[in-house]
């Protein structure tokens, strides 16, 4: 097959091109050159930005693309685009999505009330509101306001000229992760802290996660794959643990000597308010595409760790801690907890 990739550089993207080259298609990466990515030396490059793509409609009809891979669709607008573009070009678009289109998320935001039953399948409930980055003073990856995958998802997904596939993702973590999701954790083991605290409902909250290796071979299998077309698949680890259980099993990996402690609300400072609403859990049912499509880690989780831990050890951040792990308390609230 002939498969042109809408990004493709970044975290996730290299992932799914190796494993296309793997399986044996022909790779074009659509991208603007700047970011410098590991990739196989018979991938093909045009070069371009993405609100360029209307300029190069004749280019790629002459590529004549089997499939089109949107890794970085985020609005609206782009969605159209994308859709205009290449009606009449390709068989099929997969775009990339993101767990966050569901209920649970605008719960654990506050922004909706109530709690949904999980694990979530793809029939879930979506999100009543919209646009909830819209008004943020940090978005993450630096997302536009209007980022909106629901929509995405609706556009790609209401053209029956030119079918379409939407890959869900977890939390996903590995080598490039821009969000570095395990430097918060491993930030207090590595500076051999006895413990790390954590809320009782925090330690108990269970949430979806990916390794990077293993998203990019599923969406592979989406892509490749015909029975793909007009479907919405979840990837995500088959066995969901608490968050607790989850930074015990890194500590394990990382060889730290220290313990998780779990404790209630009363031990903590009166001014300490948790930014989430812990009580809803956000994990996905991955039945779907392991049984339509055959998909399966190819990257066993323990060594999904340990390689994600050797990574981040070379390439530690704090900067995003209040992002990705905003109930984590500082090392100062922390020891005053554990004399009490």
């Amino acid at each position: 097959m002939k498969i042109l990739i809408i990004g493709g550089t970044n975290f996730i993207g290299p992932f799914v091109v190796h494993q296309l080259v793997t399986m044996g298609h022909d790779v074009t990466l659509f991208h603007r050159g700047k970011t410098k990515a590991e990739l196989p030396e018979n991938v093909h490059h045009i070069y371009g930005a993405r609100s360029q793509l209307h300029d190069f409609k004749s280019e790629f009809e002459t590529l004549s693309p089997d499939v089109v891979v949107d890794m970085i669709c985020y609005t609206k607008s782009e969605a159209r685009t994308l859709m205009n573009v290449f009606k009449g070009i390709a068989r099929r678009v997969v775009a990339i999505s993101s767990m966050d289109v569901y209920r649970t998320y605008s719960i654990l935001l506050g922004k909706e009330s109530g709690t949904e039953e999980v694990p979530l399948t793809e029939d879930s409930a979506l999100r009543s509101s919209l646009y909830l980055l819209k008004d943020a003073t940090k978005r993450p990856l630096n997302v536009p306001p209007d980022y909106e995958k629901i929509v995405v998802e609706r556009v790609v997904m209401s053209d029956s000229e030119l079918p379409g596939t939407i890959v869900r993702l977890p939390m996903v973590y590995g080598k490039n992760d821009p969000l570095n999701r395990l430097s918060p954790y491993l930030k207090p083991m590595d500076d051999s802290r006895d413990a790390i605290v954590f809320l009782d409902i925090v330690a108990k909250w269970r949430g979806s996660y990916g390794y990077v290796e293993n998203i990019g071979y599923a969406i592979a299998l989406a892509v490749t794959n015909e029975k793909a077309a007009g479907r919405i698949y979840h990837v995500a680890e088959p066995e969901t643990l608490s968050e607790g259980q989850r930074v015990t099993k890194i500590g394990e990996i990382a060889g730290w000597k220290g313990k998780v402690i779990s404790l209630s609300k009363e031990n903590f400072p009166q001014d300490w308010n948790l930014p989430l609403d812990s009580q809803q859990d956000w994990f996905l049912d991955s039945t779907r595409i392991r049984q339509e499509l055959g998909y399966r880690e190819i990257v066993p989780i323990e060594e999904a760790l340990k390689r994600t831990i050797e990574w981040e050890r070379n390439h530690l951040s704090t900067e995003m801690q209040q992002l990705v792990a905003p109930f984590l308390l500082d090392y100062a609230t922390e020891d005053a907890i554990l004399k009490q």
